[in-house]
């Protein structure tokens, strides 16, 4: 089945576009199957359409011949019409501080459980494990996720928040590449354990060339990267900017990730916190590119990953959902 797909530019396009059954199908072939429909299980395009079905049947004999559109993808095995998912992948990629579950089950009429379900295996999708390492001029810096020590009771704030108020909290580093080659920063992010020297060093080491330049805060941890990287830092209590030394790149990210977190969500398990911030550092970016085409980058992403529940919560022998990463259910 081949059919002519547009690329809608506004929500209100996407919705109304695939509300029909047969365009969302259409259009996810479009996208999946550019030179034509091919058998997840074996590769062979010697399929044929089984209309009344919405599937295909692989002519080659092997188990599993009959397949759809969602198999080989994070859609895979959801009851859920590929028209309600198409919309949620929109939402999430779309809206600038993410999309709660909750808000996504009433506007999509399922329950905040599917909902939640739903915009975990599309952060799933998001995560793009970066092989080329960053260089240039990179900023490297640190940032704290957890409760608020105001919005605590006076007890559980004394149990809490010690020192500079970072005990019991998850941490999040990121690392900013300025003025790519298409001209703008790209950042990169990741939950770590804890902000030694060996931690934080073994990131910059593993996503940053040699011989580049490192701007970071005045944190000790990140003073003996020198001569490996040309290492300069500012020190917050002096000032935030010297010349080009700063860190300012990565406050534009921390912004709309702590907005993430706190405004929308409000509540993260650390388990989950992982796939938040691959979804931000997504929508961060792309913040160039129009609604409908990181839509359809989003897209391009869903095939050859999965993620079962029983992983994202957990519960998976030997599976932790790579890491990764969920709500509170918020």
């Amino acid at each position: 089945m081949k059919a002519e797909i547009k690329n809608p530019k506004t929500l209100t396009e996407a919705v109304v576009y695939f509300a029909d059954p047969d365009t969302s199908l259409n259009y996810m072939v479009a996208i999946r199957w550019p030179h034509g429909v091919a058998c997840p299980h074996c590769g062979s395009t010697a399929v044929h359409f089984l209309a009344n079905q919405h599937r295909w049947k692989c002519s080659v004999n092997h188990p599993k011949r009959q397949f759809s559109a969602k198999v080989g993808t994070v859609f895979e095995d959801s009851p859920l019409p590929l028209e309600k998912w198409l919309v949620v992948v929109w939402l999430e990629v779309n809206a600038k501080n993410s999309i709660s579950s909750y808000e996504v089950g009433r506007a999509l009429g399922i329950t905040q459980k599917s909902a939640w379900f739903m915009l975990h295996r599309v952060r799933f999708a998001l995560h793009v494990g970066a092989i080329d390492k960053m260089s240039g001029v990179v900023e490297a810096d640190e940032t704290f996720v957890g409760g608020v020590a105001r919005n605590m009771h006076k007890a559980r704030r004394a149990k809490k928040i010690t020192g500079t108020g970072g005990n019991g909290k998850a941490i999040v580093m990121g690392l900013l590449e300025r003025h790519t080659e298409k001209g703008k920063s790209k950042v990169r992010a990741q939950v770590v354990e804890d902000t030694r020297g060996e931690t934080l060093q073994a990131v910059i080491r593993s996503n940053v060339d040699a011989g580049s330049s490192v701007f970071t805060d005045a944190w000790q941890a990140y003073r003996s990267l020198a001569p490996e990287y040309m290492h300069d830092f500012i020190d917050h209590a002096e000032a935030y900017v010297r010349d080009a030394v700063h860190t300012n790149g990565l406050e534009n990210f921390w912004t709309p990730f702590k907005r993430c977190i706190k405004g929308t969500h409000v509540s993260v398990e650390p388990f989950h916190l992982g796939a938040y911030v691959d979804s931000e550092a997504f929508r961060f970016n792309n913040r160039d590119v129009k609604d409908g085409d990181r839509f359809r980058m989003a897209v391009n992403a869903i095939a050859g990953k999965r993620l079962t529940y029983k992983s994202l919560i957990g519960e998976a022998e030997g599976l932790t959902a790579d890491g990764r990463n969920a709500e509170n259910v918020n």
